[in-house]
């Protein structure tokens, strides 16, 4: 047996977040020279039950194993829908069980990614719902750096105490970019008020929620919208001037014609 291989499928099973439980059922696989196998995993978040499904297979060119990939079911037991999607584990882009919870949740992670090219770059990763590619998985939306949301300033827009402290503002801003909600403090009115956020890259914004995770509309959200409002407004009496100018101008070719055959 391959025992460094061992070792290191051991502590990309850790890392990746399944912990070190299965390192015996792990071995004993391995000494067996089984060409493939799975591990099952589950795990509650909450009202959440998540089942992920992990593929190692052998080379067919060597001893050694490699972990592939992983597929996560997850099940909301309010809406009993389930989800799933396949994460396939590569140089630079692996996602962690946690990470894939966030994804499948909704929410999006922040990971240096590596092109095809082997440069590395750093992005948002979100789930397109609306989209599956040939295999079933959902699409996967990509917000480079260049694409304008800045975690930090967004988080400056509001008074949350956790901010005030290095250390804190650090554990927070880490908790967001793996794609948690994180429970925050924040000082209104002269009292201080647990609330819930979330990273939303697509919108350039963070969510808000209160206890019961119901959503908080900021001020800053709402300013936002207002200006969305009179763009949309502004857009609509454009398109209306452009129709109302159209409309006249048959009426005028008309009257034209009719001059030309009266004269005639």
């Amino acid at each position: 047996m391959n025992e460094k291989n061992l070792e290191y499928l051991k502590d990309q099973l850790k890392y990746t977040g399944f912990g070190e439980s299965y390192n015996s059922y792990l071995k004993e696989k391995i000494e067996q020279q089984i060409p493939e196998f799975k591990i099952f995993h589950k795990q509650d978040f909450g009202q959440d039950h998540a089942v992920a499904t992990l593929h190692l297979k052998r080379s067919d060119q060597s001893d050694m194993y490699f972990f592939n990939k992983y597929d996560l079911h997850l099940k909301n037991e309010k809406t009993d829908h389930v989800a799933k999607q396949t994460f396939y584990m590569g140089k630079g882009n692996n996602i962690t069980f946690k990470e894939g919870y966030n994804l499948l949740s909704g929410r999006a992670v922040n990971k240096d990614l590596t092109s095809k090219e082997g440069q590395i770059y750093n992005a948002w990763v979100q789930l397109n719902f609306k989209e599956t590619d040939a295999a079933g998985n959902y699409q996967i939306n990509k917000f480079h750096q260049n694409y304008g949301f800045d975690l930090k300033k967004e988080l400056a827009r509001h008074p949350i105490k956790e901010l005030s402290n290095d250390q804190d503002k650090a554990r927070l801003i880490e908790s967001l970019q793996r794609g948690n909600r994180q429970a925050v403090t924040v000082t209104k009115e002269g009292s201080d008020q647990r609330i819930f956020i979330e990273a939303n890259p697509k919108f350039k914004t963070i969510n808000l929620y209160d206890h019961n995770m119901q959503r908080i509309q900021s001020q800053s959200q709402k300013e936002k919208n207002v200006q969305q409002q009179s763009v949309t407004a502004e857009a609509g009496k454009k398109t209306q001037k452009q129709d109302d100018d159209m409309e006249g101008a048959p009426k005028t070719n008309q009257k034209r014609k009719k001059q030309t055959k009266q004269s005639i």
